[in-house]
Order: structure tokens, then sequence, then C-alpha cells
């Protein structure tokens, strides 16, 4: 089973998917995790972003993806393609060329889990941009792009967590709870999920 956390830089999603992958080892089951991919871009990211570097991220996305489905029960995504889409198609408009090849790739992904904003300012991390209405901008422009062609007819499932809700400190519980009770169609019978 493959799932991704979406959404804009500084919400949490790296954390989230560090603690889903730990909930998913204690319960015994092998785990592969795709760790976000801008951070070994070698051109720039955030508001000064290249469309090579926005190419280059989308590309060694979808090849690392490759790489770490056959090795794990699941693999947790850090991000989907979409969300590195969004980064490009803000500075760059939709690209009609690249937008059927990687609506097929959302397919791959058996659900999506969207992080809402924080209201807190972003944390530091002395890579992501704190501009906030660029946070704003990439996080409507994800919500966006879900919901629209040729994405919306090719994307699995969506969960969107709820704060209020949920309250950020139990996301990964949620999550785990779930993505267990899944059957997952491409293991073979027998094996536990």
């Amino acid at each position: 089973m493959k799932l991704a956390l979406i959404g804009t830089h500084g919400v949490g999603k790296t954390t989230l998917a560090f603690e889903i992958c730990a909930l998913l080892k204690i319960a015994g089951h092998s785990v592969e995790l795709v760790t976000e991919i801008a951070r070994r871009s070698p051109f720039p990211v955030n508001e000064s972003t290249t469309l090579e570097s926005q190419l280059w991220i989308l590309h060694k996305q979808i090849a690392t993806e490759l790489e770490m489905v056959p090795r794990a029960q699941y693999v947790v995504c850090d991000r989907a393609v979409i969300d590195n889409y969004a980064y490009l198609s803000n500075k760059f408009d939709r690209q009609p060329y690249l937008e059927p090849m990687l609506a097929q790739w959302m397919k791959s992904y058996d659900l999506l889990i969207h992080i809402p904003l924080r209201e807190e300012k972003i944390t530091a991390d002395g890579f992501r941009s704190e501009n906030v209405e660029f946070q704003r901008t990439i996080d409507g422009r994800v919500r966006t792009l879900i919901r629209t062609s040729p994405f919306a007819e090719n994307i699995v499932e969506v969960v969107h967590l709820d704060a209020e809700a949920i309250g950020r400190e139990h996301y990964a519980e949620y999550v785990v709870k779930e993505v267990l009770p899944r059957r997952n169609p491409y293991l073979p019978q027998g094996l536990p999920v």
C-alpha cells in the first residue's frame, strides 16, 4: 500500500510521515519512507525555483517511489507528485504536456492524506520558505489540483485531516487506523496487512 501526505510546506508532513512509519513498524509491518525530494534538488526551490528544478523533483519523486514500492508492505511518501506539480504550476502555470503522465501516476497512490494549514508561523528550518502568503498559495493550488481534471478522476481517495476534530497530536494514530484495515490487492494472499 502506498500512501502520500499532501499539502503545502511547513504543515508537519515530514514529522507525521516519520510517526506513521513508526506506528506501522510497531504493528509489525515492513515500511519504506520516501522523504521530501526537494531537499535534495541541486537547483533552486521555493519562490526562486526554476522549471529545471521542478522537473528534476517530479522525475526523482517518481523514480524513488518506483524503487521503494517493491521493498515493503507500506510505502509512506512525504509528498505526492501533485504537491510538486503545485509548486511548478504556481510559478510556470499548468503544463498540459505533463498533466496526463502525472494524472496517471496519481492512480498509484492508494490513499492521499491532506494536512491542513496551521495557524502558527512557519518554523524556520533553513530550507523551506517562511513566507506565509506563499505557503497559503501552494495549499490552495494543491486543493485545486486534486479537485480538477485530469487529476480528480485519477485519485483513488483523499482523507482531509481536521485539527479540531482529531487533534494534531493524534494525526498519526488516525492515519494508521485508516490504513491498517485496507486490503492491499498487490500483496500475496496470506501476508499480514
